[in-house]
């Protein structure tokens, strides 16, 4: 049996691809280590799920993770742990440090010590910094982060490359383009346009709109992970997109659209710092070399997780009225 650890497993992506893995692989043990943060849910993944245990731990806490790495033999390691909204990173980047960095490198260290089979770091295209109107990124992109979260993200990308390089560990990195679907936390643009025009409420929209985003749903981006994880050439970066160029503006009235809201909800507000301007991936090498190909288009994308949010009402009603419990 191969035991898999998963960090950050009650958050967004996390969640979906310990439900995938338990849903799609046989023979397996998945330990998942999340702190429960405000972006992530206890009700996510029931504890009593068959093959699965989960540890209240935060991955900056090198002493109490070292206690999993005692007590389980872990062959995979996939690290989702991460502060990830940019717009908290501007208001306090210490917390970003604290977990995307420090966090990361306690687990290499730990994973290193424990002769891990492989170490699958995982980032975000944030890491590359802006783009123009053409072009993409490849995984062999200069980096150029431009806020305190994506810096923090690229530091740990390089910390773990210097672990394959320095002490040849087996390390991948999956970088991929924004994600929508079910569980994501309701402060990201897509659920939160959902549930704001669900309920009635004013949607923001940073500046012009005109930002340009590549969306995966995440049920696409978990199986780009697995195939990296299990397939993937160590010390290799791979890129993982949806395909799916579009302009904030044009996300937001396509839910509106699809719910029959009127575009008089859009409430444009003063642009972030340091917002970029495009994002765009190149998939070339996933593609050729493992043979992923995203299978949702964004259409069916947004039905399916509108639909999700509308079936769930008391898991998101829960989660932004804080009445759930942080155990």
């Amino acid at each position: 049996m191969k035991t898999y650890l998963v960090t950050g497993g009650l958050g967004f992506i996390g969640t979906n691809f310990i439900k995938y893995l338990l849903s799609n692989k046989s023979d397996l043990f998945v330990i998942n280590i999340d702190c429960i943060t405000y972006a992530a849910n206890p009700d996510n993944i029931p504890e009593n799920t068959a093959n699965y245990k989960f540890y209240k731990i935060d991955i900056a806490d090198k002493e109490k993770l070292s206690s999993v790495f005692r007590n389980h033999k872990i062959d995979y390691a996939v690290n989702f742990a991460a502060q990830s909204h940019v717009d908290r990173s501007i208001i306090d980047p210490s917390i970003f440090i604290k977990t995307n960095i420090e966090g990361t490198l306690n687990l290499l260290e730990l994973s290193k010590e424990a002769s891990v089979k492989r170490f699958l770091q995982v980032s975000t295209d944030e890491v590359y910094g802006s783009l123009g109107k053409t072009g993409k990124f490849t995984g062999k992109s200069p980096l150029s982060p431009r806020s305190p979260y994506s810096a923090s993200k690229a530091s740990a990308d390089m910390l773990a490359l210097s672990f394959f390089h320095t002490f040849d560990m087996p390390i991948l990195i999956t970088r991929c383009s924004n994600n929508y679907g079910p569980y994501q936390f309701p402060e990201k643009l897509i659920p939160l346009t959902i549930i704001n025009a669900m309920t009635g409420k004013e949607i923001p929209l940073y500046g012009d709109g005109k930002n340009v985003r590549d969306w995966i749903y995440v049920t696409d981006h978990v199986r780009g992970v697995l195939s990296v994880l299990e397939k993937g050439e160590a010390g290799n970066v791979y890129n993982i997109g949806g395909d799916s160029e579009m302009e904030n503006i044009a996300i937001i009235t396509i839910i509106l659209e699809k719910l029959n809201k009127p575009a008089s909800l859009i409430k444009y507000v003063k642009d972030r710092p340091g917002h970029d301007r495009r994002y765009a991936m190149d998939l070339t090498e996933i593609k050729e070399k493992l043979g992923f190909n995203p299978t949702v288009d964004i259409d069916r994308g947004l039905n399916q997780t509108i639909k999700w949010y509308i079936a769930n009402e008391k898991w998101w009603r829960r989660i932004i009225s804080g009445d759930y419990e942080l155990r």
